[in-house]
């Protein structure tokens, strides 16, 4: 047993930005459960949104956030995102963050704009913000003397007070975590004052996505399973244009292509958006993801193109060089020949609830990024409002711990492993993989871009099916991280279907042809 003052969980940027803030005041573990460099904040492409340019405001910021979600965002939440982006970018900045400057104006900030910004607004370090953030703020935790740091090791449950003592009078509160370590496959417990989830999204729930393999919705499961409320999982953001390649279903390219001009077109090469949408291939994602689906379906093409011929070589390999050389690789020059693209998931709008300071339903537990729900984006998150969600709520998460110096005392006892050490060995991991799979292609097929109540109903049939056998193959298996993560991706995909089945409309990012319309009834967060 061991016990820290302060556990965050996720080595993405919400995580990274909360450690280096608190090691400020006390000491952290920072555990991530592969390499520390595998992260959704890697593969962000686009950037940081923010008003700062003189002819911009956070009052613009905060409209534009509003419209993209379709009436289901919190005003306050998103009033005080969008108002103190500034001040968080300044943050990096001086941990010594280098975003990208305008070759004729050394002193000026190269502003990107992506689907729905009224205004260039979006910071970035040329097409590769995410990693390059990551990196940075990496190495300066890693040299952090308060800050402590596991890899490879798996959080799989949450030790609730309720656990220690089950006669518990009073609130839930989170005490500590179950953790596996990969290399030897066994288990210990971990207490701490406070945990703070930071563990991403779940678009591994999905056949394709543009999001890493460690996507699995580990924090909305384990928090789930703990008694915390979710909300909102139906609104999964599919993003309009990752890179068609049957060999690879996870490079994005980024929407800030079609920020510097770059236009969707079909198999005839019609630019196709204009009927969608006035704003034509700059719409908002959840637009112009259904567009691209309905072009397909009418041609029975596999994928649409985004063409970037107007803009010079010089130019892509410049602003664009991780795109344009994965595109060399396939033997796509894009200054020449349009791009072919098609859907993936993205991003998850909904999760575990959330307060603009990280609080959820249990107390000392805090959940921050993807894995929150705070209710900023709403039914459709606005491009390159994530990494800024993250640091905000990181930044309120830390300010919150340290007013609130509450330290209630840790369970004195070691926790039984309530876990099969004889069970079921590596051989047999092969029915993981298919189950996994399994999962993948039925979220794909029947809960994607275009769903109805019957292909909900069938997805929702055969995922408790699906749940009941990973139960039993659960209970007769000894530990393993593959194990772990197939029963995350499983509740949060049978969650996603609720969530779905619920809501009695279509409203952003979730379509249902039998309720083609939004309903001022359902003008209200789903919650379960």
């Amino acid at each position: 047993m061991k016990e820290k003052k302060i556990i965050v969980i996720g080595s993405g940027l919400a995580g990274l930005f909360f450690a280096l803030k608190a090691a400020e005041h006390t000491h952290i573990l920072l555990i991530s459960k592969v390499s520390l460099s595998d992260t959704n904040t890697s593969m962000a492409q686009g950037g940081v949104a923010a008003a700062i340019h003189e002819t911009d405001s956070s009052a613009k910021h905060f409209e534009d956030t509003l419209i993209a979600g379709a009436g289901l965002c919190d005003p306050t939440i998103v009033k005080a995102v969008t108002d103190q982006a500034p001040d968080r970018i300044q943050d990096l900045i001086k941990w010594g963050v280098q975003f990208d400057m305008l070759t004729e104006n050394p002193s000026t900030f190269s502003l990107g704009r992506e689907g729905g910004h009224s205004e260039r607004r979006i910071l970035h370090i040329s097409d590769h913000t995410g990693q390059s953030l990551h990196r940075h703020l990496l190495k300066i935790a890693i040299a952090h003397p308060n800050i402590e740091i596991l890899e490879n090791v798996f959080a799989t449950d949450l030790i609730l007070n309720t656990h220690i003592n089950p006669k518990q009078v009073g609130p839930k509160r989170v005490v500590g975590v179950r953790l596996l370590k990969k290399s030897t496959q066994s288990m210990e417990a971990c207490f701490a004052h406070q945990i703070v989830l930071a563990t991403g999204g779940a678009g591994k729930a999905y056949l394709y996505t543009s999001n890493w393999e460690g996507a699995t919705g580990d924090g909305i499961a384990m928090t789930h399973r703990a008694g915390a409320r979710i909300a909102n999982l139906e609104f999964m953001q599919f993003h309009p244009t990752c890179l068609y390649d049957p060999k690879s279903r996870n490079f994005l390219i980024s929407e800030a292509l079609r920020g510097e001009g770059g236009v969707l077109i079909n198999q005839n090469g019609d630019d196709f958006t204009k009927r969608y949408h006035k704003m034509g291939s700059l719409a908002p994602r959840d637009i112009v993801a259904r567009a691209i689906d309905s072009e397909m379906k009418k041609s029975g093409a596999d994928h649409v193109f985004l063409d970037m011929t107007h803009k010079s070589q010089d130019f892509l390999k410049e602003r664009f060089p991780v795109i344009y050389q994965r595109c060399l690789a396939l033997d796509i020059d894009m200054s020449k020949t349009p791009i072919p693209v098609v859907p993936a998931a993205h991003y998850l709008c909904g999760g575990v609830i959330t307060n603009i300071f990280g609080e959820t339903d249990i107390e000392n537990l805090y959940c921050l990024g993807e894995s929150a729900c705070t209710g900023l984006h709403g039914a459709n998150r606005l491009a390159s409002n994530s990494l800024l969600e993250c640091l905000v709520t990181a930044h309120n998460c830390n300010e919150h711990i340290q007013k609130n110096k509450k330290i209630d005392p840790l369970p004195g006892t070691s926790l039984e492993m309530a876990f099969n050490t004889q069970g079921e060995n590596a051989d047999e991991l092969i029915v993981v993989h298919h189950m996994w799979d399994e999962i993948r292609r039925l979220m794909w097929n029947y809960v994607g871009i275009v769903r109805s109540n019957r292909r909900l109903e069938r997805a929702a049939h055969r995922l408790s099916l699906i749940q009941q056998e990973i139960q039993d193959y659960y209970s007769q298996s000894s530990p393993h991280t593959d194990i772990e993560e197939l029963r995350n991706i499983a509740i949060v995909a049978e969650l996603t279907v609720k969530c779905a089945l619920m809501r009695k409309e279509s409203r952003g990012i979730h379509f249902n042809i039998d309720y083609p319309q939004p309903s001022e009834e359902w003008k209200k967060d789903t919650i379960i």
